[in-house]
């Protein structure tokens, strides 16, 4: 069979690289792919959101299994328009991605699910915001309600950041129309985890527990980004802990989807906050999280091509998974400058070298050649992952592969995994 992956990030890089270990699979192509899927699978020249040459590309490399990466195409429409066209992909419906796509969507589920999150309101004109923030005070969490690539999210620890952040999304609508509403949030205190769900719209299948780090500087100071680098597994996630999220949260968002008339299949990934008063839902994304997968995919000992069909096909009841006992750590190499504004064209060199440290890989997130040299041509540029025993060899392995890559103004954080071992008391 042969299988095509629709993306060209770090999240489609490591699924490239997991569907291509399976012995069903044919060949994978990549849609456009970049130059590290290239090594295992033939790129080709098609953006995410053009459809319709996506399905002809399907149609002629009769394409049995088409897996779509980023979130963009789904809530766009991609699983529709496919599935209209005889084909089995792998990701939600539009209907169903609204769960990303919209807060507010979002946050309607969860409140008629009985799902926890933290309280909110919404708004659509600045002034009632702002009013809000006054009446609320701070710290408070402002979301832009549509798709900001993982960067329209506020933690303000004062009024005036709050408010700043209201007028930047809805006055000077630096997200676009995604910050033409907004929800803001009470602040939940404790600490986050990822949970990353199959289900095939009745089914739930978890994976390993997971950590991201979304400020761009050590210590979680910086604004937020796409993710700076992850841990799987996460210890704040206990055994007991996972089968109450899968309990309270996993299970009865995809009952409720399925009751709702709008069946999830594909991947759920919730993002907690594991407070005093149990875990909460921080928000839900229609897809791998990034760079989430680059640290669990590592683990799974299964075969991911008869999972992902099992979702497509509706028999995931019958599977399980099974997990590395170790830990992997994906670090993320950044542009310097991201998430503001960086510059790209910078010659990167290592990546043999570094693949050499034991458990490790590296998957191109911002990568093309040019002049026959890999060169930097995005904001997140490298994951740099490793396999270890334990997590300190996971991230002492990660951060040896870090030291042997080089491009110029190259930026990563020093401290991925570092919330694990002080909750290991190592």
């Amino acid at each position: 069979m042969k299988v095509l992956v629709v993306g060209s990030g770090g999240r489609e890089h490591a699924l490239a690289w997991k569907i291509a270990k399976s012995p069903d699979v044919e060949e994978v192509i990549c849609a456009p792919g970049n130059p590290g899927m290239a090594a295992m699978g033939r790129c080709v020249d098609i953006g995410v959101n053009e459809f319709a040459k996506l399905s002809a590309l399907a149609q002629h490399e009769e394409i049995g299994l088409t897996v779509v990466g980023p979130e963009d195409p789904l809530s766009k429409g991609i699983t529709d328009h496919f599935a209209q066209e005889g084909f089995m992909v792998f990701g939600p419906t539009a209907a169903a991605a609204r769960l990303e796509a919209s807060k507010s969507f979002a946050k309607e589920v969860m409140q008629r699910c009985g799902i926890p999150t933290a309280e909110s309101a919404e708004f659509t004109e600045s002034e009632a915001a702002i009013a809000y923030i006054r009446e609320k005070g701070a710290p408070i969490v402002i979301k832009a309600d549509g798709l900001a690539a993982g960067k329209g999210v506020t933690v303000a620890h004062d009024e005036d950041t709050a408010i700043e952040a209201i007028r930047m999304a809805m006055e000077s609508k630096v997200f676009g129309e995604a910050g033409h509403r907004v929800l803001l949030e009470e602040c939940l205190f404790g600490e986050e985890a990822s949970i990353l769900a199959f289900s095939d719209g009745s089914s739930v299948l978890p994976m390993a527990s997971s950590q991201d780090h979304k400020p761009v500087y050590d210590n979680d100071q910086g604004p937020n980004t796409g993710g700076m680098g992850a841990y799987s597994p996460a210890p704040v996630v206990t055994d007991e802990l996972f089968d109450e999220i899968s309990r309270t949260i996993l299970t009865p968002c995809i009952q409720g989807m399925a009751e709702a008339g709008t069946p999830y299949t594909g991947v759920l990934y919730a993002g907690l906050m594991i407070t005093e008063e149990g875990p909460k839902v921080i928000e839900f994304n229609c897809r791998f999280g990034d760079p989430e997968v680059q640290a669990v995919l590592p683990r799974m000992n299964n075969d991911l091509v008869p999972v992902l069909l099992a979702c497509c096909n509706g028999t995931l009841g019958t599977l399980s998974l099974d997990w590395e006992e170790g830990a992997c750590v994906t670090v993320v190499m950044a542009s310097g400058g991201y998430p503001g504004a960086y510059e790209t064209g910078k010659t990167i060199q290592g990546i043999a070298e570094a693949e050499q440290e034991i458990g490790a890989i590296v998957f191109h997130a911002g990568t093309k050649t040019a002049n026959d040299a890999l060169v930097t041509s995005g904001g997140r540029v490298l994951n740099v992952t490793a396999m270890g025993a334990d997590i300190p060899g996971a991230i002492a392995n990660a951060y040896a592969a870090v030291e042997r890559i080089r491009f110029e103004d190259a930026h990563y954080r020093t401290d991925i995994g570092q919330k694990a071992l002080a909750r290991l008391g190592k």
